[in-house]
């Protein structure tokens, strides 16, 4: 066993992900920033398809850097995975302190997290703010005193739950993990960048807007510029901006664009953003500062069903938004759903024609997927209302719905056909699903 003292906790961050090749952890990297700019020594470990680790090897890390603190990104795909990890580092030493965040923790029930037996915090708010503050209790001896932002289990085993903890409404608060090299550039084939966080639409099946209370925040343009100097200072020529929408504000976005230019910093980018946030002008300008590739949500191409997810984009505006795309030669991805609210075998066909009629390739993020039904959605909460049917009633409560439901509309056995007919047309066979 390790005893902490004051002064010396060490914070381990791990991200696991074997259904894709490990890429920077831009939301770790952030984190690990932050809690270095209060003084903890941190470090990442991520975990992919392409990673070689053992029980060894990971016992080492562990006996060798000591933590105090582990940190575990939590996925619905990769929760089984991160309670083995949670075990394994508990045997290791039963006084280190896990805490998980993310997509699959900031909603998680209660119930869920009572049986996830070796992890003492689940982390609800901002997680560079949350971590601080568990860091900051464990290395003063008192791991669950003053908390905000999270549920933690006592001595007991009772479940507590703390009140919210807000975040910087402006982002650049935040220290850069890039600017702070916090990532191995040796190993890093594009560089993940957030030049701002959250989404303020209510799209039923969707857990950003409301994890992020349906406000979005800002880096400032000097922050971005600065950052993609030094990414490429080190020698990545590829940039993936994360923004959920990043022309959410036009005028910002083409201001990062001109600067890109005016600066000689035109690099291959890929982006995402909605359908009715694009025009000509704006598409010419992203073509020319390096933009290769652009990511649209259709979700559905049906009449019927587009209109009740609360997206508010219309099907003829995606279409759109494709052609003046290809007309710069910029690649598009449509991201896209079956087994949604309403929709029927047909409806689910309509989409794969759409995407096929507008000459967008089915590879990649254009793979579609079924719809999930994660913790923090307006669905998840409001399933019955759909007509949806989980198949899966003795689930663990730590796991949401997830894909395993059908419909009044769609039957188990016609969700796996649609499934099948996007893999028969997809050119990569359908390997890369985003989840």
């Amino acid at each position: 066993m390790f005893p902490i003292r004051r002064g010396t906790v060490n914070v381990l961050l791990i991200e696991i992900n074997p259904f894709a090749p490990a890429s920077p952890p831009i939301s770790l990297g952030y984190i690990s920033a932050f809690l270095q700019s209060k003084g903890f020594r941190v470090k990442i470990l991520t975990l992919g398809e392409d990673t070689s680790v053992s029980c060894t090897s990971l016992h080492q890390l562990i006996t060798g850097f000591r933590p105090a603190l582990v940190g575990l990104s939590a996925y619905q795909r990769t929760l089984l995975y991160v309670i083995g990890l949670a075990r394994f580092i508990k045997s290791v030493d039963n006084k280190i302190k896990i805490a998980i965040g993310g997509p699959q923790a900031t909603f998680m029930p209660s119930a869920g997290f009572a049986q996830l037996h070796d992890v003492d915090y689940v982390c609800r708010s901002s997680g560079e703010a949350t971590l601080l503050a568990i860091a900051r209790a464990i290395n003063e001896g008192a791991p669950f005193s003053d908390l905000s932002g999270v549920s933690y289990k006592n001595a007991d085993g009772g479940i507590h739950d703390t009140d919210a903890l807000e975040g910087f409404a402006d982002l650049d608060s935040y220290p850069s993990p890039y600017l702070n090299d916090v990532f191995d550039y040796s190993r890093m084939r594009e560089a993940i960048m957030l030049t701002s966080r959250g989404c303020p639409h209510h799209c039923i099946y969707c857990y950003t807007p409301h994890a992020f209370q349906h406000k979005v925040t800002f880096h400032s343009t000097d922050r971005v510029i600065e950052e993609i100097k030094w990414i490429r200072k080190k020698g990545v020529r590829k940039l993936w901006f994360a923004d959920p929408n990043i022309s959410y504000k036009w005028a910002r976005f083409q201001e990062l664009l001109d600067r890109i230019l005016t600066e000689g910093l035109e690099t291959k980018m890929w982006l995402q953003t909605r359908a009715d946030l694009v025009n000509p002008a704006l598409m010419k300008k992203m073509k020319q500062a390096g933009v290769s590739t652009i990511a649209f949500g259709l979700e559905s191409a049906s009449e019927q069903v587009m209109p009740r997810l609360d997206k508010e984009v219309s099907i003829d505006k995606v279409a759109e938004a494709i052609r003046l795309a290809q007309s710069q030669d910029i690649e598009v991805e449509l991201f896209t759903m079956f087994g949604l609210p309403y929709e029927t075998f047909e409806d689910a066909m309509i989409t794969l024609e759409f995407v096929k009629k507008n000459n967008v390739k089915i590879m990649g993020n254009t793979n579609s997927q079924q719809m999930q039904i994660y913790f923090g959605t307006h669905m998840a909460g409001h399933y019955e209302d759909y007509n949806i049917r989980p198949l899966n009633t003795k689930r663990p409560p730590y796991l949401s719905i997830g894909c395993q439901y059908e419909t009044d509309h769609m039957s188990m056995d016609e969700i796996n056909r649609i499934q099948d007919l996007w893999r028969a047309h997809s050119l990569d066979r359908g390997r890369r699903i985003v989840s």
